[in-house]
């Protein structure tokens, strides 16, 4: 072959080279993240795509059976619910709903829904879709649809069962009947676990599929997901609220170190990082490539002690422990000023707070006085559940483990530090599995319901209630609060609450925080939402 024969041989095969490299894969993503222009690393080098760096993966995608706020990150994106809570706090907004009305009698609430809205496999989004989701919810149990229960009272035709009826009166509007008033019920609605799933969807895959293959309404749709690695979300084009969202993708990577998710940020591989150090804050601070972002504290970290398990079955052993460890110490020393020692189950920005009880004092002699009565004066062992993975109310959970096994050997309780893998941590310590486990909470929707009905009453044992907690008084308070309308009456039920709950001390409250992020210095319009969950259909990068 001559010389001109080479040549052109040559840009033949790198024209046709090039137009190969150029094709994307059906789902529009290529293996490196795809259209946003992402490198395999994570980091964006396009300014529509946004990189958010976050402790831990999501349990699951689909919002009715997952709990933890890492799943909800994301599943906030890719669905919507009835209702909206407000862009920065949890008033209720109109959402997949455009309004509403409610009967003087507060038992039936009918929905006029928002009209020209499809589901991202194409489907159209109606009355039908609505009741499907609420049929599909109502039909669950415990183990699988954990927020339902906690939320509504139960399923299908059990006793404490909220809902009666959930009915498609026409194409866009949906009337549900309840049994009895719900105080909290729209703001129930507007919780993460309540997005409207695609019907479609769920036929053709199954619940299993669907948990790994979202489909909703939301401004971002699901792309792909590698585990322990990195969510893919890409913009729905047809979303139905217009010139949103502005991003064209977003990815969510999986980081578990508070420090190296930090150096991502500062180096440009990440545009935006959850659970900051508050001592790492005056270097984001003294950073003009960054800002720094404060959470509204909506939040409780806690020691979760199982009631079912000896030792902790015994109350003076409950309240030895709330005695044996220095909370203001922990704050000090973890929280740097950006958290409050917390007495109570709820924080002081819910209604209901009841600021007149005093809490446990760091007193050892007491401790161990309380330790003697329960037969228990030589001491015991015990195993200490640590979080593997950084949380808005917890920054460190394997260094907090630490200095409460410091505190717990000076009474003589040795105490062995264990953890597990964050999906599996969650799923054990619900069974039942841990002695005492460090856990937490970020409401979900500002109301002392969603705090201390769902946390800590014995309707919820199995699914949120993790230190199987029961006590027949309290739940009888906290089943007429969620009924009672006046919120006077209402406030003063969750004070009384609040007195028998510190009584039987099943948790030692440890902080209420306010969680830090970090993002970029050019990242617009994104706001921290005090619920943990972010909508980012807003945000953009100037």
């Amino acid at each position: 072959m001559n010389k001109k024969a080479w040549l052109l041989f040559f840009v033949l095969l790198l024209t046709v080279s090039t137009a190969l490299f150029g094709c994307s894969s059906d789902d529009g993503a290529s293996e490196d993240g795809g259209d946003g222009g992402t490198s395999e690393e994570g980091g964006s080098d396009a300014e529509d795509t946004l990189v958010f760096g976050r402790g831990g993966d999501s349990v699951g995608l689909d919002p009715i059976t997952v709990t933890d706020g890492e799943s909800f990150k994301v599943t906030k994106n890719v669905f919507e619910t009835l209702i909206e809570f407000g862009k920065e706090d949890t008033e209720v907004n109109p959402g997949l709903a455009a309004e509403w009305d409610v009967s003087e009698d507060g038992l039936t609430y009918t929905f006029t829904l928002q009209e020209g809205v499809t589901f991202h496999d194409g489907e159209a989004f109606n009355a039908d879709a609505v009741v499907y989701n609420f049929e599909r919810w109502a039909s669950g149990t415990e183990d699988k649809f954990y927020y339902y229960k906690s939320m509504f009272g139960g399923f299908g035709d059990d006793e404490g069962h909220v809902i009666e009826s959930v009915t498609a009166t026409d194409d866009m509007t949906v009337e549900i009947k309840l049994k009895r008033p719900q105080a909290p019920f729209l703001k129930n609605l507007a919780m993460s676990p309540f997005g409207i799933a695609s019907p479609k969807a769920l036929d053709e895959m199954g619940d299993d599929e669907f948990n790994e293959n979202p489909v909703g309404t939301g401004p971002f749709k699901f792309v792909e997901w590698r585990r322990n690695e990195r969510i893919v979300l890409e913009k729905f084009e047809d979303y139905w609220q217009e010139g949103l969202p502005k991003l064209n993708q977003v990815i969510f990577r999986s980081i578990p170190e508070n420090s190296a998710r930090l150096n991502a940020l500062t180096s440009g591989e990440i545009d935006l990082a959850d659970g900051v150090n508050p001592s790492d804050s005056a270097q984001v601070e003294g950073n003009d490539n960054l800002q720094l972002f404060e959470r509204p504290s909506m939040n409780v970290g806690y020691l979760g002690l199982t009631t079912t398990r000896e030792p902790f079955d015994d109350p003076k052993v409950r309240q030895a422990m709330n005695h044996a460890i220095n909370r203001q110490a922990i704050v000090d020393a973890f929280f740097e000023g950006r958290a409050e020692v917390a007495k109570n189950p709820i924080p002081p920005v819910i209604a209901g707070y009841n600021d007149d009880i005093e809490g446990y004092e760091y007193d050892v002699d007491r401790a161990k006085e309380l330790l003697e009565e329960a037969g228990l004066g030589d001491g015991f062992e015990m195993d200490l559940w640590a979080m593997p993975v950084p949380r808005p109310y917890m920054p460190d959970g394997q260094k907090v483990a630490e200095a409460i096994q410091n505190d717990l050997a000076a009474v003589g309780i040795t105490a062995n530090i264990v953890t597990n893998e964050w999906a599996t941590y969650l799923d054990k310590a619900r069974l039942g599995e841990a002695d005492a486990f460090l856990l937490g909470w970020t409401g979900d929707n500002g109301d002392a319901d969603n705090f201390l009905y769902v946390l800590l009453d014995q309707d919820n044992i199995g699914s949120n209630n993790y230190t199987y907690y029961e006590n027949q008084d309290l739940h009888d308070l906290l089943i007429e609060a969620r009924s009672e309308v006046d919120e006077d009456k209402r406030n003063q039920l969750y004070m009384e609450a609040q007195e028998i709950i510190h009584e039987d001390a099943p948790w030692v409250p440890l902080a209420h925080s306010t969680p830090l992020m970090a993002g970029s210095a050019n990242l617009k319009d994104f706001v921290a939402h005090p619920t943990g969950s972010d909508n980012l259909m807003d945000a953009y990068f100037e």
